[in-house]
């Protein structure tokens, strides 16, 4: 097998910058990615069969840790049945069932492919149920890449300081509403001005692409006045958040319920999967039962359905609140060894995710994640992962734990940590 520095290079040959989404190119971190050939648990395996400790588990999906094996045996009986039927299937039901159960602001849902599809079908079914066109998001939530999102976009859009619109036309984004996250009085403004335009505000209830980024006290509530007091309709992306933060995700832990909400990731058990789902009244408006159309040839795909299904059961055995005290502990000690080393770092912590900042000013909104010492987190990046410690190759990206990884993992890497040199 090839190593990865000559799969790369081949790959650049046939594939735009050698990948298939932007940040897995390793550019801000200055070196070459990784060539994965497995992953099991907590533990990555690279084509050179070197070990790594894995803290992106594939962007978050992983919560059960890679390869869990009551969703390879659900993934192996459905695959046998058939790939793909472009016809309704029983895991499609049973899975939307549990969603709807888990989510208080989802009476019915529609299955889709991939984060982005759910954010962009939530859009249109807000712009086509209030009849107005214009939307807001904060500068810095990354809510997938279609048009009308990439305004000032997190994720790899931040990570790699492209200006957020190329090839979308003007008249597309004029209509999208920018404001900081956090920034209440911000939202305010731009409602006392286009309140009567605005279809939807759509946030990351915890921010998870400029870094994670917690919700300031009273953030949400106020949304939620808000959007009910102008007649727009409150769009929680939880693509991230969903059945990470807790079961169901952060509507649950806030207790505030939204209009619309995105789903991604975890639900799929680390397929491709998307779904968006809310209010009754809402949902029927879309085709079939509506006018307003979305669809998808492999939208409830079987075997994308058996793995979430069989993920989304695992979980309910799971203790959320363990992990999420054994993820403080991680990241806490790890701030406390770079600051020992005279290094400055701000923590930002909730649940089985966190993201180390380097510098000194706390970080609230994409303005102040922006200030971050990149330079310092790419040189951390490197040495860790030459430790065996993979990381996320962006400091605008969050780190996850998941329910495989070990006490021991935990001390092997503060151990990596404690010889980073600065």
């Amino acid at each position: 097998m090839s190593d990865s520095q000559t799969l790369f290079a081949k790959a650049q040959k046939f594939i735009p910058g050698g990948v298939n989404s932007p940040v897995r190119a390793c550019l801000s971190v200055d070196c070459d990615p990784l060539f994965i050939a497995k992953a099991k648990g907590a533990r990555l395996w690279t084509v050179e069969g070197k070990e790594l400790i894995d803290y992106v588990m594939s962007w978050g999906p992983m919560l059960l840790g890679h390869a869990h094996p009551e969703v390879v045996k659900a993934v192996h009986h459905a695959v046998d049945q058939g790939a793909s039927f472009g016809a309704p299937c029983p895991a499609e039901v049973e899975l939307a069932e549990m969603l709807v159960a888990a989510l208080p602001g989802v009476d019915m849902i529609r299955m889709v492919n991939s984060g982005t599809e759910a954010t962009m079908s939530a859009l249109r079914l807000a712009r086509g149920y209030t009849g107005r066109n214009k939307m807001l998001k904060f500068a810095g939530c990354y809510h997938g890449h279609a048009d009308a999102f990439l305004a000032s976009a997190g994720s790899g859009v931040a990570t790699l300081s492209i200006p957020g619109t190329p090839g979308v036309p003007q008249s597309v984004v004029a209509d999208t509403l920018l404001a900081p996250y956090n920034d209440l009085d911000a939202v305010e403004a731009l409602f006392a001005v286009h309140g009567a335009d605005i279809a939807a505000v759509i946030v990351e209830p915890v921010a998870g692409n400029m870094g994670m980024v917690l919700p300031q006290p009273g953030f949400l509530p106020s949304l939620r006045i808000l959007t009910q007091r102008h007649g727009a309709l409150l769009i929680f992306d939880e693509v991230i958040t969903g059945f990470r933060l807790a079961y169901g995700g952060a509507q649950n832990i806030f207790g505030i319920i939204p209009d619309l909400t995105c789903l991604g990731k975890i639900i799929g058990g680390g397929f491709p999967v998307g779904a968006y789902g809310g209010r009754r009244e809402i949902m029927s408006r879309i085709a079939p039962c509506g006018d307003i159309y979305q669809a998808g040839t492999l939208s409830g795909n079987p075997v994308a359905m058996a793995a979430g299904v069989a993920t989304l059961r695992a979980l309910q055995q799971c203790d959320y609140m363990e992990l999420t005290r054994k993820t403080k502990a991680l990241a806490s000690e790890l701030k406390d060894i770079l600051e020992e080393r005279g290094v400055q770092v701000q923590l930002n912590c909730m649940a089985s995710l966190f993201t180390l900042f380097f510098g000194s000013e706390p970080v609230t909104n994409f303005a102040s994640a922006s200030k971050a010492d990149g330079k310092t987190y790419a040189g951390f990046y490197r040495q860790m992962r030459e430790a065996g410690v993979a990381l996320a190759p962006s400091a605008f990206e969050c780190a996850f734990t998941s329910f495989a990884h070990t006490d021991e993992d935990f001390e092997k890497t503060l151990d990596a940590a404690r010889i980073v040199q600065f």
